[in-house]
C-alpha cells in the first residue's frame, strides 16, 4: 500500500461498534489470549476511562486510521501499549489490523513504526516487548521488520485446540 497515510489516534465514543466487533471476534481471540467475550457495557467503561493518564492507567490503546482518497480516514486497528512500567521504563505492545482485506498491505508496519517512534520520542520508553505465539508468522515477521529481536522461547505455554504451543517473547531496546 505505497503512499498510504497511517494516522494513530485516541479512542472516541464512536470507536464502540468496530470495537465491539474487533474485541468478539473468535478469530482474534486465538491470537489475543482472550477467552470470553467483551460486552458493550466493559467497552464503554473502557473509553470513558481511556483519557487517563498512561501513568494512571498504565496502558494505552490507539485507533489506527489510513488516509484515503479525498481526505477521508477509515480505522483499520488499534495498537496497544499495555503493563506500562514506568520506573523501568517498558511496555509490552500488541497491534491489530481488524479486517482481513486490510491485512498484508504494510498498515501494520507503517502504525507499528509510528507507535514505536512515539513509544521512544515522546513516552521516552527505553522498551518494548510483545509475546507471540509459534506459529503466528505474520507477526513475527511484522516485528521481527521493525527491528525487534527473539529473546526468548516459553515452551508449552499457550494452550490451544490442537494443544499446547510455544510462546515466543521479542524485546526491541531503544539505543539512542
Amino acid at each position: 500500500m505505497p503512499e498510504t497515510e497511517i494516522l494513530l489516534r485516541a479512542v472516541e465514543p464512536y470507536d464502540i461498534e468496530v470495537l465491539y466487533r474487533w474485541e468478539n471476534d473468535p478469530e482474534i481471540w486465538r491470537v489475543s489470549n482472550t477467552i470470553a467475550p467483551f460486552s458493550k457495557f466493559i467497552l464503554e467503561k473502557y473509553i470513558e476511562s481511556a483519557h487517563l493518564d498512561i501513568y494512571q492507567a498504565k496502558q494505552l490503546r490507539l485507533m489506527i486510521d489510513v488516509s484515503e482518497n479525498k481526505g477521508e480516514t477509515r480505522t483499520v486497528g488499534t495498537v496497544d501499549l499495555f503493563d506500562f512500567d514506568p520506573f523501568h521504563n517498558r511496555a509490552g505492545v500488541g497491534i491489530l489490523i481488524g479486517e482481513q482485506s486490510d491485512r498484508k498491505k504494510g498498515i501494520a508496519t507503517l502504525a507499528l513504526r509510528k507507535f514505536i517512534d512515539y513509544s521512544f520520542n515522546t513516552l521516552q520508553l527505553h522498551q518494548l516487548y510483545c509475546h507471540i505465539t509459534s506459529g503466528n508468522d505474520d507477526s513475527l515477521k511484522l516485528f521481527k521488520k521493525c527491528g525487534f529481536k527473539v529473546t526468548g522461547r516459553k515452551a508449552e505455554w499457550i494452550k490451544t485446540p490442537a494443544g499446547y504451543v510455544e510462546e515466543i517473547l521479542l524485546q526491541l531496546v531503544n539505543v539512542e
